[in-house]
C-alpha cells in the first residue's frame, strides 16, 4: 500500500524504504536498469505475479522513480511503458552497494554475476569518500543527527 505522505516521517532511510522497501521494488528497477520497459518484460524476468508487479510499478510511478509512457502496438489496445526518471537512476548506486556487498559478503563459489566497470572499462567499486576526495571506511562513518530530527 503505497503511502501518500512521507512528511512526518524523520528518518530519511525509512523514507526511502517505504518507496523501495517492499519486496521486488528493487529488482524492478534492476531490470528496468537492463533495459525492462513494459510490464511482461518485468514479469518475465522476474517470475512475480501480475498485482504484485503492477502494485510495485504504481509505488514507484506515483514517487517519481519511474514515469509511465503510453505507447500502442499496430492493432492493439493503449498499454504503458515504464522508464527511470532522475530518481530512478540515482537509485543504482543503492543496487551497486548492495550488488558489492552480496558479492563480499554472500560470494558465489562461480564469482559475480555482474562486474561494475567506468566508461573506460576499469572495474569500479562504491566507497564513502570525505569532502576532500578521502576514502573513508563504512566502519568510520558516523552519522549525526541533525535539527530536522525532531
Amino acid at each position: 500500500m503505497p503511502f501518500r505522505s512521507l512528511d512526518d516521517v524523520q528518518c530519511s532511510i525509512e523514507r526511502a524504504l517505504r518507496v523501495v522497501g517492499e519486496r521486488w521494488s528493487l529488482l524492478v528497477l534492476r531490470e528496468a536498469r537492463g533495459g525492462a520497459t513494459r510490464f511482461d518484460q518485468f514479469k518475465d524476468a522476474l517470475g512475480v505475479s501480475s498485482d504484485i508487479l503492477a502494485a510495485r510499478l504504481s509505488t514507484l510511478v506515483e514517487y517519481g522513480v519511474l514515469e509511465r509512457r503510453p505507447y500502442r502496438e499496430p492493432g492493439r489496445r493503449e498499454r504503458h511503458e515504464y522508464h527511470l526518471t532522475q530518481a530512478g537512476h540515482d537509485l543504482q548506486l543503492v543496487l551497486g552497494a548492495l550488488g558489492q556487498w552480496g558479492d563480499d559478503h554472500l560470494p558465489r563459489v562461480q564469482g559475480p554475476s555482474i562486474e561494475r566497470r567506468s566508461p573506460a572499462g576499469e572495474l569500479v567499486r562504491l566507497h564513502y569518500l570525505d569532502e576532500s576526495g578521502r576514502e573513508v571506511a563504512p566502519a568510520d562513518v558516523e552519522s549525526h543527527r541533525t535539527a530536522a530530527y525532531r
